[in-house]
């Protein structure tokens, strides 16, 4: 992966150009374009079944492991393409980090959790200002600098949303994805995380997938409403109806099916 060249690519982190996903010979998602802007925060929303997760699995080539995947248009990260033959998609996934919709934290103490990553990665220096520094950044330090040694699944759920995030910040990514962060979590541990997002966001560009408007109008200053339609035979096809600032998208959307969905009237 190189470094931007030009004023446009800093400003733009990924763009995809006519992106149709496929599972098979299944079209899953068509026609996507869209240009995800550096240190904001995007969000896709749309009812069940409509690709958005699919879409977010594309930026880091997590769809990959899915054998019957495969895609045609194209998806550019930072002016590459990031399905070019000579792109290592281990390399795409420490750059594009992942925090899913259950906190997996894993069955190790809260420092390894941290240090698991960097440990892989052949990390050099100070291991405990690494860990110390990445529990800050996700906001989680003052609750666990006096128990680094307990395991990490002991954790409120909350907390440990809070570790998977410290966990993928330690890599030193680039960019951050989200699906669904915050699905499993209570109100008072989802104000807390989209309080760490607007902080994260000086430091990392990121994409969250999430069904909850009242999030989406919050957390997000870009945000891409997806819906869905089914052929014939009933399958279904999911497609961007409208790519816009948040406040556009909820205030005042050009599509009224966008309207529908974020008043609450389908989805």
């Amino acid at each position: 992966m190189t470094n931007l060249q030009t004023a446009r690519q800093t400003e733009t982190v990924f763009q995809t150009e006519n992106l149709n996903i496929y599972y098979g010979n299944f079209l899953a998602v068509r026609d996507v374009n869209i240009a995800i802007p550096k240190n904001s925060i995007t969000a896709f929303i749309g009812p069940s079944g409509c690709g958005k997760s699919t879409v977010l699995r594309c930026f880091n080539r997590l769809n990959d492991l899915i054998k019957t995947f495969h895609i045609d248009g194209k998806v550019y990260y930072r002016d590459q393409d990031l399905y070019a033959p000579d792109i290592d998609a281990v390399e795409v996934r420490r750059q594009i980090g992942m925090v899913f919709q259950k906190p997996n934290p894993f069955p190790k103490s809260v420092y390894d959790n941290i240090a698991f990553g960097p440990r892989l990665l052949g990390y050099k220096g100070d291991m405990d200002e690494l860990v110390e520094g990445a529990l800050k950044r996700a906001a989680l330090w003052d609750d666990v600098k006096d128990k680094l040694s307990a395991l990490g699944t002991d954790l409120s759920g909350g907390q440990q949303q809070r570790l998977c995030i410290a966990r993928a910040v330690a890599v030193q990514p680039d960019v951050i994805l989200m699906d669904e962060p915050c699905a499993a979590l209570d109100p008072i541990s989802t104000l807390k995380v989209e309080d760490l997002l607007q902080e994260l966001k000086e430091n990392y560009t990121i994409v969250i997938v999430t069904h909850n408007m009242q999030q989406a109008s919050r957390a997000s200053d870009r945000t891409a409403f997806y819906n869905v339609e089914a052929n014939a035979k009933g399958q279904r096809t999911g497609f961007i109806v409208e790519y816009d600032r948040t406040e556009v998208i909820f205030q005042s959307p050009k599509h009224a099916a966008t309207q529908e969905y974020v008043s609450g009237r389908f989805g």
